[in-house]
């Protein structure tokens, strides 16, 4: 059986080799590569085509909300698990609109780690015990519908009163093209309009 191929981001030395240790354990686990800064892991990722990315959020120069950004959109099939010494519910809510499949805490054990890359492999969203929310908080924030760059821009828009003709204007895009975006967003909202959507989002911390 072919292991599962980790590349794992941070910028201390200490965070790195602390992983490296406990993936060591984990049998199906391969670290095939540590990266110190954003450029390097997209580098990494390039030349090594892991199965999953363990990035740190606070990264010099770009940071791994960014990151995640970036290699969702070059690699959609990677799975990607933020990681912080914080348990801050912005930091965590940016990760996951970015992309992310999931949140650790730095001080996450060997066994809650494990848990965490089985649950994102099978496809579910993973979010540290360690997050400081109760249950309903946390089911909120695996429910929040994750949007792309360009539905974000129409959704702020639309939360500043734009009208469709309006948005495309601003944006240079046609009426078609923002008419489609926003049926997006109400499908992803589950909603049928743009007061339920605007509040939903705002809800949601997205605007």
């Amino acid at each position: 059986m072919d292991k599962l191929k980790v590349i794992v981001v941070d910028d201390h030395p200490m965070v790195i080799e602390g992983m490296r240790a406990m993936l060591q354990q984990i049998l199906y686990v391969e670290l095939c590569a540590a990266a110190s800064d954003a450029f390097m892991a997209l580098e990494m990722v390039r030349k090594e085509q892991p199965d999953l990315v363990i990035t740190d959020i606070n990264l010099p120069e770009i940071s791994g909300i960014e990151l995640t950004a970036r290699l969702k959109k070059e690699s959609p099939a990677i799975k990607v698990i933020g990681m912080s010494t914080f348990n801050d519910r912005s930091y965590i809510s940016q990760m996951i609109q970015s992309g992310a499949d999931g949140f650790l805490v730095k001080s996450a054990s060997k066994e809650e780690i494990e848990r965490a890359i089985s649950s994102v492999m099978d496809g579910q969203m993973y979010l540290s015990v360690d997050i400081n929310m109760d249950t309903q908080e946390k089911k909120a924030l695996k429910d929040q519908p994750v949007l792309t760059r360009r539905e974000k821009e129409i959704l702020s828009l639309i939360a500043d009163g734009l009208t469709n003709p309006q948005i495309a204007g601003k944006l240079f895009i046609s009426l078609n093209t923002v008419d489609t975006h926003r049926k997006n967003l109400l499908a992803k909202f589950e909603t049928n309009n743009s007061a339920s959507l605007i509040r939903l989002a705002s809800k949601s911390g997205i605007i």
